[in-house]
């Protein structure tokens, strides 16, 4: 995958719980068609379809297609915009109790 996608395009693909749980089944399933994602769903092909739209626009997801049929799959570098801004904030949290444990066993004292 060539094209850098940004947290934002990721964050904002991922917020909807029905596309979230759409990528989760693509995830499950390695390789997917939208049948087989509309199937006991409740979701209707069309709606299906335009979540996985957005779930490729993000770079989330790629598409394979084999005679009539289209099969999507997860693209795992996709979520490195979430996974780095996740990563960032996590040395961020652990500084700031490491930072906080420091002045209780101080007070403590």
């Amino acid at each position: 995958m060539n094209t850098i996608y940004s947290i934002n395009d990721v964050m904002r693909a991922l917020s909807d719980p029905t596309r979230r749980s759409v990528y989760e089944r693509i995830a499950a399933a390695d390789e997917i068609t939208v049948v087989e994602l509309t199937r006991g769903s409740g979701v209707t092909k069309g709606a299906i379809s335009q979540h996985l739209k957005t779930l490729k626009q993000a770079g989330l997801v790629t598409e394979r297609p084999q005679g009539r049929n289209v099969y999507y799959r997860v693209e795992p570098e996709g979520l490195t915009p979430l996974a780095d801004w996740m990563s960032h904030y996590g040395d961020f949290w652990r500084d700031r109790f490491s930072n906080l444990r420091t002045v209780l066993k101080e007070i403590d004292q």
